[in-house]
C-alpha cells in the first residue's frame, strides 16, 4: 500500500508540472483572445465617442457658416470634439460646394489594457461628419400664417435680416407704411391665416405651392391660445408668399419662400392677444422681427438653390 501510494504522488508531481507548462504556453495566446475581447471592444466603444464629438463639431461649424460667418473653423470644431471627447483632435475642416457642408474630422489615440503583451501599445481613432445646409424648401410651420413677400421686403431691405428692431405687421389694415397682402386684406376676407393640418394647429407647405386661405380675423379652427401663446418669445419658420388669388374660402396664397420670425406678441380676436397689445382698436396684428436662424429639426426640407431669407436647414448627411 505504501508503493502504491508513493507512485500515486509522484505521477501528480509530474501532471502538475505537466499542467504548468501547458497554463505557460497558452498564457500568451490567452492574452491574445484577451486583447481581442476587451480591446478591441474599447476600441469600438471609443470610435462611437469620437463620432458623436464630430457630429457636434460639425454642426457647430455649419451653424456658424449658415448664418453668414463661419469663423475660426478649426477652434470651434476642436472646442467642441474636446467637450464630448477630451482626448480627441480636430483637423482643419473642410467646405464642400456639391452639396454646400462642410466636413470635420476628429482622432484620438487608444491605449490598450492586453495587446502591448503582443506588441500593440495604442491604436488610432477617427471618425469624420458631414453637415450640409441649404434654405428651406418645405416644412411644418407651427403657426397658420403666412407674411407677404411685400412686408419682408419692407423690414429688410430686400435683403437678408441683419437687426432686431421690433416690427409691427398689421394684418387688417394698409395705411402706407405697411403692405396690401395679408396687410390690407389682399384676398377679400382673408388675414394671412391659412388651413391648418388635420387635428393641429399646424400647416404643412412646399415652396412654389399653394396655401389654402383660412377666412375671417380669428385663428383657424383647431388653434387655442395657448398655441399662439407658446410660441411668444421664440423664433419660428414662416411662410412668404408672392403671389395670391381668390376670395373667402377659395383664396390662396403661393409660398414664395421661408423666412425666420422672432415672435414678440400679436392681436387678434378674442383671447389670442398678448399685453401689452401691439396694435390697437381694430387692428389685427403680429409684432416681431425678421431674424437669422438655423433649424436643425427634421420637420424641414433644405436645397441651396431655395430663395434665401436668412433662415437654413442644416443635415448630418455622414
Amino acid at each position: 500500500m505504501q508503493r502504491l501510494t508513493t507512485r500515486l504522488r509522484r505521477r501528480l508531481v509530474r501532471q502538475e508540472g505537466a499542467s504548468a507548462v501547458m497554463v505557460s504556453l497558452l498564457l500568451v495566446p490567452l492574452l491574445g483572445f484577451a486583447a481581442i475581447a476587451v480591446d478591441v471592444g474599447a476600441l469600438y466603444a471609443e470610435r462611437a465617442r469620437l463620432q458623436v464629438a464630430a457630429d457636434a463639431a460639425a454642426i457647430a461649424v455649419a451653424q456658424d457658416c449658415a448664418r453668414g460667418n463661419c469663423g475660426d473653423m478649426l477652434a470651434t470644431a476642436t472646442a467642441l470634439l474636446r467637450a464630448n471627447d477630451p482626448d480627441g483632435t480636430a483637423r482643419q475642416p473642410v467646405l464642400g460646394t456639391d452639396p454646400i457642408s462642410v466636413t470635420v474630422t476628429g482622432s484620438t489615440p487608444k491605449e490598450h489594457w492586453f495587446a502591448p503583451v503582443i506588441g500593440h501599445e495604442s491604436t488610432g481613432v477617427s471618425a469624420a461628419a458631414t453637415v450640409g445646409w441649404g434654405a428651406p424648401t418645405g416644412g411644418t410651420a407651427m403657426l397658420p400664417l403666412t407674411f407677404s413677400w411685400c412686408s419682408f421686403k419692407k423690414q429688410t431691405g430686400g435683403g437678408l435680416p441683419s437687426t432686431t428692431t421690433l416690427q409691427v405687421i398689421k394684418l387688417s389694415k394698409s395705411d402706407g407704411t405697411t403692405c396690401t397682402g395679408p396687410s390690407g386684406n389682399a384676398i377679400p376676407g382673408g388675414f394671412g391665416f391659412v388651413k391648418t393640418d388635420a387635428g393641429g394647429c399646424e400647416a404643412t407647405s412646399s415652396v412654389d405651392v399653394k396655401l389654402s386661405s383660412d377666412p375671417g380675423e380669428s385663428p383657424p379652427q383647431g388653434c387655442d391660445a395657448a398655441d399662439f401663446a407658446a410660441m411668444v418669445g421664440t423664433t419660428v419658420l414662416m411662410p412668404i408668399y408672392e403671389n395670391h388669388g381668390g376670395t373667402g374660402t377659395s383664396g390662396w396664397y403661393e409660398v414664395y419662400g421661408y423666412a425666420a420670425f422672432r415672435l414678440t406678441g400679436y392681436h387678434f380676436t378674442g383671447q389670442f392677444k398678448t399685453e401689452p397689445k401691439p396694435c390697437s382698436g381694430n387692428e389685427r396684428c403680429v409684432s416681431g422681427y425678421f431674424t437669422r436662424f438655423v433649424e436643425l429639426s427634421d420637420a424641414w426640407s433644405y436645397s441651396p438653390d431655395a430663395p434665401s431669407l436668412g433662415a437654413s436647414v442644416l443635415r448630418l448627411i455622414r
